[in-house]
């Protein structure tokens, strides 16, 4: 009777990775896919936004990159960066 247990027992273990239970796989599958396609549209969007106020600021950052470099010191580079970003917010194009 034990053999019979330890035969039954082993076949119930095996049954789900084994091919006659596919459901689960698939599943698992459609799961990783469509979680996958996900993750790679957000980590697109996250780049074309980034890329985007990369070029919209694109000219405070080079103006507080020469007033670095003039004067040497981040304090005035972050007010010209201020001032130019906030002229270009509120000229527009």
């Amino acid at each position: 009777m034990m053999l019979f247990d330890a035969f039954v027992f082993s076949l119930i273990h095996a049954l789900p990775t084994s091919s006659l239970y596919l459901f689960g796989g698939i599943l698992t599958g459609l799961a990783d896919l469509f979680g996958g396609i996900i993750l790679l549209v957000i980590g697109i969007l996250v780049i074309v936004l980034i890329v985007a106020a990369a070029i919209i600021l694109l000219p405070a950052i080079i103006v507080a990159v020469i007033v670095w470099f003039l004067t040497g010191s981040f304090f005035y580079a972050g007010i010209a960066f201020l001032v130019v970003a906030l002229l270009g917010l509120l000229v527009g194009d």
